[in-house]
């Protein structure tokens, strides 16, 4: 492949993003080509040599902000022909009800997933604290004479500590799992846009 043809596939895997932020990257590549080609390298090899194109433009949406890239894309277009305005005029009373529900179920599931997360470091934290003031507790009634309801409530205390244990780490890895989802998602929606 030659370098013309790599930047010309480049432009093309990079269409809708800012007219600013591609240019500074085809010539990022561009010079990164020919400083190759300057060191010896065939033009084809220089080429191969800068990677998959696919991969490099995954990795250009990935690193350009999501407000870049929505400001872009919602920059007014002129030369709309009359019924073409119409049509998004009518049809709009379909779509944009659609896209604001689309968009409602997704946000909802996105939230209910934080609350989720949220709730169980809530269980986490009243399994701690449940286990401490138990625990006090069932020493302070050993030493006051009931010795069994303090063993009882001592081992009460030992089980909530075991469980908020269990649960921390459950807790610690839902929560990981959340942001992973959360990055994939505003990685997709670059992508969509």
């Amino acid at each position: 492949m030659t370098k013309m043809q790599f930047l010309l596939s480049l432009h093309d895997k990079l269409t809708g993003l800012p007219r600013d932020e591609v240019e500074q990257r085809l010539n990022f590549y561009s010079e990164m080509i020919e400083d190759r080609m300057e060191e010896g390298l065939s033009e084809a090899d220089a080429v191969a040599a800068a990677g998959s194109i696919d991969d490099i433009a995954s990795q250009i949406k990935a690193d350009i902000p999501l407000a870049k890239i929505v400001k872009e894309k919602i920059k007014p277009r002129k030369n709309r022909k009359g019924w073409q305005i119409a049509l998004l005029a009518v049809g709009g009373l379909v779509w944009v009800p659609l896209l604001i529900a689309a968009a409602a179920v997704v946000v909802s599931l996105y939230v209910s997933v934080w609350a989720l997360i949220a709730s169980l470091w809530g269980v986490f934290a009243a399994l701690v604290v449940c286990a401490f003031a138990v625990t006090v507790f069932g020493i302070a009634f050993a030493f006051s004479g009931n010795v069994y309801t303090g063993l009882a409530a001592m081992a009460a205390g030992m089980v909530c500590a075991g469980l908020g244990i269990f649960l921390f780490f459950g807790c610690r890895e839902a929560t990981k799992g959340a942001a992973w989802l959360t990055k994939k998602m505003v990685l997709a929606i670059k992508k969509i846009l």
